[in-house]
């Protein structure tokens, strides 16, 4: 009944914006942008209210509605009389726990509407226009007419201005681990075939539905990317498309009876956001999903360490190891009986490896009991999270590890019954900090228990903001998988350190995979909510190399694999692959024990949705910069200006990158290193591969250094005029 309404009430409100009066407007601080609030309708009984905006002149939000369905008490908030405006305006600077760059500025000018609607029901409209974009929430002050109530639909509207070309994955209440279409806004169509069958746990609910962040870009060359920041105590919100007016109407992912959110006034929606430019690079350079959430609750942040980690992982997927003690490949899509792999002998053999390689952390899955017999099952009491598989030697591993002055980091594993684990959080994570483990890695695989309510819910997004909170009281650092998409809670929470979120590069052990194109479209898509956990790294590419019958692989080269340390943005980054993988190419795993992954600075240098991210990052508290270029399908060649790198030095660049016969599918483990010197006046050329890459670290000389390298350049010169 509800929807329907809405439609309706999306149709008469769409009739009114064309005799709209303009009730006020307020512009981003460099003035390119232009947020407009509009009325029409009846001014005795209450006006509709659209906005609109506007990036350089042209408009790229037409009008577009505002307004809520309640169930309780039963009113429809879609006609306003406006008794309040405010303005007022931030500049100011913060620095992050970790990130990105060291600071980010903070400059918005704000807008505050109060609006009285049916039954003397208070909305106030807030929003914050930046230089990068827009964003805005409702609030629901204390009022005498409402205290308690529930949310039938929000009625928030994103009217597009015409027929744009827009990246995008399919609405879901369960999960965003589908791979990217690339159609027009009238191609967009949930159901035809892009519904991936390895995904487990996915609820399918209209044709017409995508998720966000959502990507656009005009035919007029304006990129467009909505989606949400701060999403606490809130249901995630869907967009359902009408192909004929290119108009997304706000749908908000339901709870087990069909409602979307339970409020107590005084109550806040999380932040629309709608981040504009016309360059791609500024897109990717947007900080405003992060300027819209709170500053961090966290105040002693120094236990918070990002890190390189390798792990007792990727062997499950490619069917070597199993999680499973009885050697059943829990989740792998692999029947065949194969050893456990977190046994306390190879766990030992990572260690070695971490610390040989400098890799401060292991992660261990399949250490505890309760793989057996629970995937698949809508089971509710699986794990304990405190009780070892036999051949896991909890204190033998917490001494060794020690002794190589590695840390563990411990795997929850929910099985998606989250009541279970609620029940067990705090029990579980002083089993963690008397064990020495200092990370968690946690996951929601399957339907969620309570039954009926979904991973993107109101319910479970409370659950994930519980786990931020709690494992913070126990100075415990957090990486969510299958968790609701992110919104910036890392800078409300920094333990918070990655999630996953979306199809990551397990996928390619034994699915369909991941085209070549997906990771040149998600930092422009889930990355734009905050950092993934997409475990790079791999470099082994065929599957074939475990078992001559499979045909799966890896849709990258080897060299864009190293290239993903940079465009992946995440402070938590893994080298995902087998020692024994790695030690058949340690040059190319040089760059993996080199690159850092907290940053001072970050520089786009080339990049386009969907076809190719080049970006040079600097090393948090060090001269050391790093460039990853990464292509779609197509190879490409760049001309880069190192103009990124401090005036006045020398660096030594190591250059990791496609050999000249490297494809992604016929040949992807072809690379070649060259080295040579550069300054902030060169230029460096890069020759992407089919699904290729580059990386390249730039290590600063010292004065010393600089005077021996010039003295060899001059010899070698000299010698080489010789011999002409």
């Amino acid at each position: 009944m509800y929807k329907r309404i809405g439609l309706w009430l999306s149709m008469i409100l769409l009739f009114y914006a064309a005799k709209a009066d303009v009730i006020d407007s307020i512009t981003s601080p460099d003035g390119k942008i232009i947020f407009r609030v509009t009325s029409a309708g009846s001014s005795t009984k209450g006006k509709s209210f659209f906005y609109a905006i506007d990036y350089k002149g042209k408009q790229v939000i037409k009008p577009s509605a505002i307004g809520f369905v309640l169930k309780v008490p039963e009113v429809t908030l879609n006609s306003f009389v406006l008794t309040n405006t405010k303005k007022s305006n931030k500049d100011g600077t913060w620095e992050p726990v970790w990130g990105e760059v060291k600071s980010i500025r903070n400059h918005y000018n704000e807008l505050a509407l109060t609006l009285q609607g049916t039954n003397d029901v208070i909305i106030r409209f807030i929003v914050r226009v930046f230089n990068d974009g827009a964003g805005f929430r409702y609030e629901f002050p204390e009022q005498a007419n409402l205290k308690h109530f529930i949310v039938a639909d929000e009625l928030t509207q994103f009217a597009m201005t015409g027929d744009h070309k827009v990246w995008w994955i399919p609405g879901d209440y369960d999960t965003n681990e589908y791979w990217y279409n690339t159609t027009k806004l009238s191609e967009v169509d949930a159901s035809s075939g892009k519904l991936v069958a390895e995904i487990h746990a996915k609820t399918f609910f209209d044709k017409n539905a995508v998720q966000t962040p959502l990507m656009m870009k005009t035919d007029e060359g304006i990129y467009v990317n909505i989606h949400e920041a701060a999403l606490v105590n809130y249901p995630a919100m869907n967009l359902v498309l009408n192909r004929n007016t290119f108009t997304f109407t706000s749908h908000l992912v339901p709870d087990a009876v069909g409602n979307k959110a339970y409020m107590i006034a005084p109550a806040k929606t999380p932040w629309r956001t709608i981040v504009i430019s016309d360059d791609a690079r500024e897109i990717l350079a947007s900080k405003m999903v992060l300027n819209l959430n709170e500053p961090s609750k966290i105040e002693n942040t120094s236990w918070i360490k990002p890190q390189k980690f390798v792990g007792v992982w990727w062997e499950m997927h490619v069917g070597k190891n199993s999680w499973d003690y009885s050697g059943g490949q829990v989740g792998s899509q692999q029947a065949t009986k194969v050893p456990h792999g977190a046994n306390t002998a190879n766990v030992k053999r990572y260690i070695d490896f971490a610390a040989k390689s400098g890799i401060p952390s292991v992660l261990v899955e399949g250490w505890n009991t309760g793989w057996e017999d629970w995937f698949g099952q809508w089971k509710e009491d699986v794990f304990d999270f405190v009780t070892p598989y036999p051949d896991f030697d909890v204190n033998e591993l917490q001494r060794y590890a020690a002794s190589k002055g590695v840390k563990l980091i411990m795997h929850h594993e929910t099985s998606a019954s989250v009541t279970n684990y609620e029940r067990w959080m705090d029990t579980a994570y002083r089993f963690m900090k008397n064990h020495g483990y200092d990370a968690v890695k946690t996951g929601y695989v399957g339907r969620i228990i309570p039954r009926g309510e979904h991973h993107d819910g109101q319910w479970m997004i409370r659950h994930f903001e519980r786990v931020a909170k709690k494992t913070a009281d126990y100075h415990i650092m957090v990486d969510m998988h299958e968790p609701v998409r992110s919104t910036g809670l890392h800078r409300t929470y920094p333990n918070w350190l990655a999630s996953e979120a979306a199809r990551g590069n397990e996928f390619n052990a034994w699915s369909s995979g991941n085209p070549p194109e997906h990771e040149t479209i998600l930092p422009f898509t889930r990355l734009m909510g905050g950092p993934m956990d997409y475990t790079p790294g791999i470099f082994k590419i065929k599957m074939s190399y475990y078992n001559p019958g499979k045909k799966e692989q890896v849709h990258t080269t080897l060299a864009k694999q190293l290239a993903l340390y940079i465009t992946m943005y995440s402070p938590l980054q893994m080298a995902a692959d087998l020692p024994e993988n790695y030690d058949l190419y340690p040059d190319a795993f040089q760059f993996i024990k080199d690159v850092a992954v907290d940053w001072d600075d970050t520089k786009i240098l080339e990049a386009e949705p969907g076809d190719y991210i080049v970006e040079a990052r600097k090393a948090k508290g060090s001269g050391n910069w790093f460039l990853g270029a990464i292509t779609d399908e197509n190879a490409r060649q760049f001309s880069v200006s190192t103009s990124f790198l401090d005036e006045g030095k020398i660096f030594y660049a190591t250059i990791y990158q496609d050999a000249e016969d490297a494809d992604w599918e016929k040949n992807p483990e072809a690379y070649r290193i060259e080295k040579q010197l550069v300054n902030n006046n060169s230029t460096v050329s890069l020759k992407l591969a089919p699904g290729g890459g580059t990386a390249i670290s730039f290590v600063p000389l010292t004065k010393d250094e600089e005077t021996l390298m010039k003295k060899e350049i001059k010899q070698m010169l000299k010698r080489n005029k010789k011999s002409k």
